[in-house]
């Protein structure tokens, strides 16, 4: 069975073998049927070899590269062979007899990898063509003559640190200029020559790839150098190198670390409120915002005696005062854990111990009160108890503290004793000039002055019903004369100095006054009152002003009172009865409505008699003439200037006038009145009564009947009175000295002719 089996598996195999031969044989039959039958379509009586040139070869004088052949050349030298196209001449040339066709320098396939060319074979006796004008290519053939090149360079790339083995990172791409389809020439591979450990490339396609884990805080970029070969780098492959940068970018993988698990702070007993304890420090190696920490307390030990806060700039814990401390307290040592922590994942901390030990200071006195506040009465007597501040020692020593008042505006009304701290009053208070007094005290250790410390003292002077209450207003009140009883007459109100919240103020007329009194007063309950009428009618000429007095109490305690008096006027109304008439007229015409108005016409008469006294009296005051002069007569010269010169005696004679001296006769003594009053009486107002007056004007005129020496009534002479006791003497330019004066001008010595 084994054996059959081992034949029949022989016998498949020959059969297998036997069709596969047929198979190929007909193959073999087609193809050169196929070929056949090619050649006869494209066959136009020309024959060539293949026409190839190698690139780069050298070229002495001249390089064959074929031939062209009419099949109808029987090389009797009847066939010419023209040669046309692309470098024919220069580059390409052709025998006319043969048609062999030879290159003339080298030649770069990069620069032009074919040419295309054109032949002619005609007779040359006749000159017709033998074959029709025929196209072919001389190709140029590749060589391995140029490296590849790394395009887009330079190469930088970035990859996340810890990514995973096989993770593309960057592709580099290079070129070469040889021909793809020749051999190998143009076929590149890729490879690292450094940096294997971490990466690797593609082969074929230069894709480099993460080889191995990469931590960035070991090791941030790399170096990788990759070359490419061209023939697949077999021997004699050319080849070129390009370096790849590649950046390890930062993840955050690593937790903060404390640079020490033990800190030890201080902070002196004397410090405020956010005072600043110490700062801590943790490291976090990642980079940039993976490496921003947050730092907080936990919540053991002192925890609420402080508080941290984080520096975003500097990333530093910054832990600051939360709550006051004291030496002198039992505790001087406090304990804190604090934790660092990855902003963005919690999961990253770490954490360390603080110990802040307290330092003891020198303090100053502490007052028990931040500010103090007292009241006291303001009819308090000088020397009398405000309050008391009291600061105490808060070191062990508890030193002795003195006591004083700093200097301001209200110091002065106020001393303090410096052992106790006790405020006694130095001047007497006024609520009403200083509700307040602001003081400033000051406590000092006895044995440290520089240890000193304030307090604001703000002591309230407490009112007293000390003021009395007054009038609102100066009231200016009438009636009218036709008025009825019962009527309102004026609303009055009242005000207190004393600053009492729900003053009430109550009115009322003196009880002696009631009996005689023309005006009521009602009492409003609303701090007000009510003047009313009691009587019909009131007469403006028998009794023209009212004086109604009222007292006004106030509800303090105690209670004050005072008295005010008002006046009330009668006015004489007018028809309206309307007291807004009186009120604009004022006093003055009421006055000028009565009879007033006759005595005040009979006083301006007086006064101005008096005054025409006093005039001639003036007259008669003693100046006289020293010098003799002529008589005047009754001419008369008047001068309107102050002297003319030689004009004067020209524009008038006065030769005629003058005449031997006259002696002056003795007259009789006048008789001076005593009881008439003087200028200066007069001016005081001081007048003398009428009977008087008209005694003294009747014996004037019986003076002048019987003067021999009075001017006759027909006469006109206009006297100025120049004053007495003149050093200039008169103005005019006429001498006095020569004139002749009428003895009866002796009478009116004082006064110059004009």
């Amino acid at each position: 069975m084994r054996n059959l089996y081992i034949w029949l598996n022989i016998l498949l195999e020959l059969s297998f073998l036997w069709s596969c031969a047929i198979c190929m044989k007909f193959s073999k039959f087609v193809s050169q049927q196929n070929k056949v039958l090619n050649h006869a379509r494209v066959k136009r009586g020309w024959q060539w070899e293949s026409l190839n040139v190698l690139e780069e070869k050298e070229v002495e004088q001249k390089l064959y590269v074929g031939q062209l052949k009419s099949d109808s050349d029987k090389q009797d030298g009847s066939i010419k062979y023209i040669l046309s196209g692309e470098g024919t001449g220069n580059i390409f040339t052709m025998e006319e007899d043969s048609g062999k066709i030879f290159v003339h320098r080298k030649l770069d396939r990069e620069e032009k990898s074919f040419y295309t060319l054109r032949a002619q074979a005609i007779n040359r006796l006749t000159g017709v063509l033998v074959e029709t004008e025929s196209e072919f290519v001389i190709k140029i053939l590749d060589i391995n003559d140029n490296k590849p090149k790394f395009i887009h360079g330079p190469y930088i790339a970035e990859v996340p640190e810890m990514s995973p083995i096989g993770t593309s990172i960057i592709q580099v791409t290079a070129v070469d200029n040889d021909d793809p389809a020749a051999a190998n020439n143009a076929r590149l591979v890729y490879s690292i020559l450094q940096g294997q450990a971490h990466f690797s490339i593609e082969i074929k396609s230069g894709i480099i790839r993460v080889a191995s884990q990469i931590d960035r805080e070991t090791k941030d970029h790399y170096h990788v150098i990759v070359q490419v070969k061209d023939m697949i780098g077999n021997a004699g492959a050319l080849s070129a190198t390009a370096t790849v940068t590649i950046q390890v970018s930062d993840i955050n993988d690593n937790a903060p670390k404390f640079q020490q698990k033990i800190y030890d702070m201080s902070i002196i007993e004397s410090a405020s409120v956010g005072e600043i304890v110490g700062v801590v420090l943790a490291d976090d190696i990642d980079l940039g915002k993976n490496a921003e920490i947050t730092y907080s307390i936990e919540e053991k030990g002192h925890f609420s005696m402080f508080n941290i806060t984080t520096d975003n700039i500097t990333q530093e814990g910054i832990i600051t005062l939360n709550k006051l401390v004291d030496f002198e307290r039992t505790i001087r040592r406090y304990h804190i854990q604090v934790r660092a922590e990855n902003k963005y994942k919690s999961e990253l901390n770490d954490t360390a111990t603080i110990r802040v030990y307290v330092v003891d200071v020198d303090e100053p006195p502490v007052f028990l009160r931040k500010e103090y506040y007292m009241e006291i009465l303001e009819n308090a007597t000088v020397g009398s108890h405000v309050g008391t501040v009291t600061a105490k020692d808060p070191d062990i020593a508890n030193r002795i503290i003195r006591y004083e008042i700093l200097q301001n505006s209200y110091s002065s009304s106020f001393e303090i004793f410096s052992n106790n701290g006790s405020i006694i009053t130095s001047k007497p208070l006024d609520r009403e000039t200083d509700p307040w007094h602001n003081i400033t005290i000051a406590a000092t250790e006895a044995q440290h002055l520089a240890h000193v410390s304030v307090v604001e003292v703000y002591i309230q002077v407490i009112d007293v019903n000390d003021h009395f209450p007054e009038l609102q207003n100066e009231y200016d009140i009438y009636v009218c004369e036709k008025t009825k009883a019962g009527e309102h007459v004026q609303t009055i109100s009242a005000f207190d100095k004393d600053p009492v919240i729900g003053h009430q103020f109550y009115y009322m007329i003196p009880p002696e006054e009631i009996s005689n009194a023309n005006f009521t007063l009602i009492d409003n309950t609303d701090n007000t009152a009510t003047i009313l009428t009691l009587r019909n009618g009131y007469s403006l000429q028998e009794t023209p002003i009212f004086y109604l007095p009222v007292i006004i109490s106030d509800n303090g305690i105690p209670s004050l009172s005072s008295t005010s008096t008002l006046t009330i006027q009668v006015c004489n109304c007018g028809t309206n009865n309307d007291k807004g008439f009186c009120r604009r007229r004022g006093l003055f015409w009421i006055f000028l409505n009565s009879g007033a108005f006759i005595a005040i016409s009979v006083f301006s008469i007086i006064l101005l008699g008096l005054a025409v006294i006093v005039h001639i009296k003036c007259q008669k005051s003693p100046a006289h003439f020293t010098e003799k002069g002529e008589d005047l007569k009754e001419n008369i010269v008047k001068y309107d200037d102050e002297g003319g010169g030689e004009e004067d005696t020209e524009a008038f004679d006065i030769t005629g006038l003058r005449h031997k001296t006259v002696m002056r006769k003795h007259k009789r003594k006048r008789i001076i009145r005593n009881d008439i009053q003087s200028m200066y009486r007069l001016s005081l107002g001081l007048g003398p009564d009428v009977t008087i007056f008209r005694e003294f004007l009747s014996e004037k005129l019986e003076e002048a009947d019987t003067d021999p020496c009075s001017l006759p009534p027909d006469s006109l002479h206009k006297y100025t009175y120049e004053g007495t006791g003149s050093t200039t003497g008169s103005l005019s330019s006429l001498d006095l000295s020569t004139v002749d004066i009428d003895p009866c001008l002796e009478n009116y010595q004082g006064w110059t002719h004009e």
